[in-house]
């Protein structure tokens, strides 16, 4: 999409859900695609889902602990 009047925290979110996504629920392998730590992606996660955003599950291997 156009990139041009939205909010950088809002591309933000869309890239995170989208890698996301595509890592069907893969929270370390998302991680590393967009070059954060998993820390970070599920501090980011929590607060899209605290403000009702549909985030997707966790794959099993996924919910290695911070």
């Amino acid at each position: 999409g156009n990139l041009v009047g939205r909010t950088v925290a809002d591309v933000e979110r869309d890239l995170i859900i989208d890698t996301l996504k595509h890592c069907l629920g893969n929270r370390t392998h998302a991680a590393n695609i967009l070059g954060i730590s998993i820390r970070t992606l599920r501090n980011k996660l929590k607060q899209y889902s605290d403000e009702g955003l549909a985030v997707p599950a966790a794959t099993e291997g996924s919910r290695a602990t911070a």
